[in-house]
């Protein structure tokens, strides 16, 4: 890639965010990339990392008082999709989570978070390993709330996290990739 379109890739995508719009990024993850072995799961045939990603957001809309941190499949072959990490109730002092924030047990989450046991039945970040076949989609996404909590348990679905976070939501940002085997 040469500097010049390199300059013309990068202002195209600054134009099409509005200025100060809520922002997800990530140095593990990028838009329309490819997820890395590290993000991948080491179950069920698969032999990856099984580490959540960095998540980064900017751009807080105002009022925020919790965030909602989910990772979905709509590809996998459930009829519904597959939620393979959901975190809630996270505080709105935060504006991150680091590599890893996803392991088992929710200790590398922020104090007062909360992680489901979402559709994988375990607390925690499952790594992408979908049936072999074509790539499918993994939407990482941030919901700034308007509530301080959910006043969900730990066992809540990822539908729920979902419906009761769209109700409260004054904004979301997300970073599509994809995998297959």
């Amino acid at each position: 890639m040469t500097i010049r379109l390199a300059i013309a890739l990068a202002a195209s995508v600054m134009m099409a965010l509005p200025a100060g719009a809520f922002e997800l990024t990530s140095r593990d993850i990028a838009e329309g990339g490819t997820l890395k072995m590290e993000q991948v799961a080491n179950v069920f045939g698969c032999s990856g990392g099984g580490m959540s990603p960095e998540l980064l957001w900017s751009n807080i809309p105002e009022g925020t008082k919790s965030f909602v941190v989910t990772a979905y499949d709509p590809d996998a072959p459930t009829g519904s999709g597959f939620w393979h990490w959901v975190a809630f109730d996270i505080p709105p002092t935060v504006s991150g989570l680091p590599a890893g924030a996803g392991a088992l047990g929710g200790n590398s989450l922020p104090a007062g978070a909360i992680q489901s046991t979402a559709d994988a039945n375990v607390a925690g970040y499952l790594g992408a390993c979908p049936p072999p076949g074509p790539a499918h989609r993994y939407i990482f996404t941030v919901k700034a709330l308007k509530v301080e909590k959910l006043g969900l348990k730990a066992n809540a679905s990822g539908a729920l996290v979902g419906f009761l976070s769209n109700a409260s939501s004054l904004g979301e940002a997300s970073i599509t990739v994809t995998y297959g085997r």
